[in-house]
């Protein structure tokens, strides 16, 4: 083997991506399948689930997909332990799945929103947002490391965002909260994780094309100003988060952990 294929080498991995039927998350299960690892996809779409699997399916992948609420902390851990009893092990670990926070209090354009205005977010709405962005990546490390630690070790890469690290009004409030939350709970699980050989790592994307994000994208004038943000001028697609996935899942990011990875094009400069 190459010296370069071995640094990349993923092969017989067992891979969990969470959220991983469309967007970001099936380009990681691609990617993973693509280099030999096994991988399992928890999704609440079993339509979209079929269809991912079958496409990896016929580009010669391994895969399989449960439907898994990630906000369902008893499910969750009986999906781990699914995983681990038909594949040996848990070897790395994607938290993706997230949902959309809404309309923030400004339009992309510039313009006040009053749908995005505080007083009239629903509690509910804040509540669900901080389940699956911030708590279930809770639950998905938590379950992770449960089945890592006897195995000597594992990846997990999570998916924050650039929100995290601004303060961005076209994004719904509960949104940029609960990222920030997930780089810190990154960071501190890293400091805990270290000593068992678990390294755990955030990806931080700016604007990419992904059903999230494809409400905005649909208004002209929305993508044009997100399209502007970008020092490329134009919006990620998710084949290109592929390359960092791996490289954070394999042994060529071997003493990488607790750090916080920006792709975004450039955008993060032009809002800072």
């Amino acid at each position: 083997m190459a010296a370069l294929e071995k640094m990349f080498d993923v092969r017989g991995k067992s891979v969990i991506v969470t959220g991983g039927a469309s967007g970001i998350g099936q380009a990681y299960a691609e990617i993973m399948a693509e280099h030999g690892a096994k991988v399992c996809i928890f999704d609440l779409n079993p339509a979209g689930l079929e269809k991912t699997g079958a496409a990896i399916r016929a580009s010669g992948g391994e895969v399989w997909g449960q439907v898994v609420d990630v906000g369902d902390r008893a499910a969750m851990a009986r999906a781990f332990d699914k995983v681990a009893e038909k594949a040996g092990s848990i070897d790395v670990v994607f938290a993706n799945a997230g949902i959309d926070a809404g309309p923030g209090f400004n339009t992309p354009t510039g313009e006040r929103n009053p749908e995005g205005a505080i007083e009239n977010l629903p509690d509910e709405h804040w509540d669900k947002v901080i389940e699956i962005n911030l708590t279930s990546v809770y639950t998905t490390i938590k379950h992770a490391v449960r089945h890592m630690k006897p195995n000597g070790g594992g990846q997990i890469i999570v998916t924050s965002s650039i929100a995290s690290l601004i303060n961005e009004s076209i994004v719904g409030t509960p949104y940029m909260p609960a990222k920030a939350a997930v780089n810190h709970l990154v960071r501190h699980m890293a400091m805990e994780l270290g000593a068992y050989n678990i390294r755990i790592n955030a990806i931080l994307p700016g604007p990419f094309i992904t059903n999230i994000a494809g409400g905005r994208l649909r208004n002209p004038a929305d993508r044009k100003a997100f399209e502007a943000q970008s020092l490329v001028g134009r919006i990620g697609d998710p084949e290109e988060i592929k390359g960092l996935a791996l490289y954070l899942a394999s042994p060529a990011a071997s003493y990488v952990t607790g750090s916080l990875i920006v792709i975004d094009g450039g955008s993060l400069l032009r809002m800072t």
